[in-house]
């Protein structure tokens, strides 16, 4: 057995414990830079009634707070269902490298999380998803991005 097969059973054992105590469904993962481990999450949903609080979004903040960094550049996911949108999106802004993933959106489809839906809605433009949104105090907007911008030392990410 290899090490990318290691790191995926333990986000699969992760998964299994968190999914049995009635925590969420059977989603964990880990984040390994340079072959360690260096944060892990499950799903914890219900647990925390957080609907934010997926597997890959837990082992994130848990590998950020370990390397007391915002950025995971040169690290990799392992999780056991290939990453939601929200996910997707948690994983470009950390910069993590490579995604590993167990079961695919259609399999998770199939025992209830159909995420097909919010991948569609996304593409299409504004005033065709379902969920309306307006622009709105454009521009105090705007003039909060322009203060931020001009402020000495600031932190891109």
């Amino acid at each position: 057995m290899g090490e990318l097969e290691i790191f995926m059973l333990r986000a699969i054992e992760l998964a299994r414990a968190g999914m049995h105590r009635g925590e969420g469904g059977p989603f964990g993962a880990v984040v390994v830079k340079d072959g360690v481990i260096v944060g892990e999450g499950w799903n914890r949903v219900l647990s925390t009634q957080d609907p934010t609080a997926h597997g890959e979004v837990t082992a994130i903040r848990d590998a950020c707070t370990r390397l007391r960094t915002h950025s995971l550049e040169g690290c990799e996911i392992h999780t056991t269902g290939e990453p939601c949108p929200m996910c997707l999106g948690a994983i470009h802004w950390a910069r993590i490298g490579v995604i590993h993933y167990g079961f695919r959106i259609e399999d998770a489809a199939a025992i209830g999380f159909d995420d097909r839906e919010f991948f569609r809605q996304i593409g299409l433009p504004r005033e065709e998803r379902l969920i309306p949104s307006r622009e709105l105090c454009r521009a105090e907007a705007m003039a909060l991005a322009k203060e931020y911008s001009e402020m000495p030392g600031r932190t891109l990410y």
